[in-house]
């Protein structure tokens, strides 16, 4: 080292380049305020809306808004069909339920419309059942592989 360093002078070891910092905690974002830096917010937008079903835009939607949006419910004649088959097989709810390896509560929410639709148990439901519970045709006989 050199002679002509004093006690007040300042040594920098090594100089951090001023880039952007990209960061997704809100912690992060007011320490750099509190410390006098310069702060920008962006929100990322998807572009890609062409690919996007019907349960991300309305996940979309729900985390844009402050109000309580309900969840989307099965519909009645999904509950209908579920009843329907399951009294013409002779099966009670708790059967039905052991039958799919699901609590007797899950089909009654199915059968009354209550339940949010979720993929699994309705397929297990439609094989057990025989019946589709899906897409067109609710409730009519499953078929499986070409027609």
């Amino acid at each position: 080292m050199s002679g002509n360093i004093g006690w007040d002078d300042e040594i920098v070891l090594r100089k951090r380049s001023d880039h952007a910092k990209v960061t997704r905690s809100s912690a992060d974002i007011n320490a750099a305020r509190r410390a006098g830096a310069v702060v920008s917010t962006d929100r990322k937008v998807t572009t890609n809306a062409g690919h996007v079903g019907e349960d991300f835009r309305r996940i979309a939607k729900v985390a844009e808004t402050d109000e309580i949006i309900a969840p989307k419910a099965v519909s009645m004649d999904v509950g209908k069909a579920i009843a329907k088959a399951r009294l013409e097989k002779k099966l009670s709810q708790k059967e039905l339920g052991v039958l799919v390896n699901e609590k007797q509560t899950v089909i009654n929410d199915y059968e009354a419309g209550r339940a949010v639709p979720n993929q699994q148990i309705l397929g297990k439901l439609e094989r057990s059942l025989g019946i589709k519970l899906r897409g067109k045709d609710i409730g009519s006989p499953l078929t499986f592989g070409k027609k």
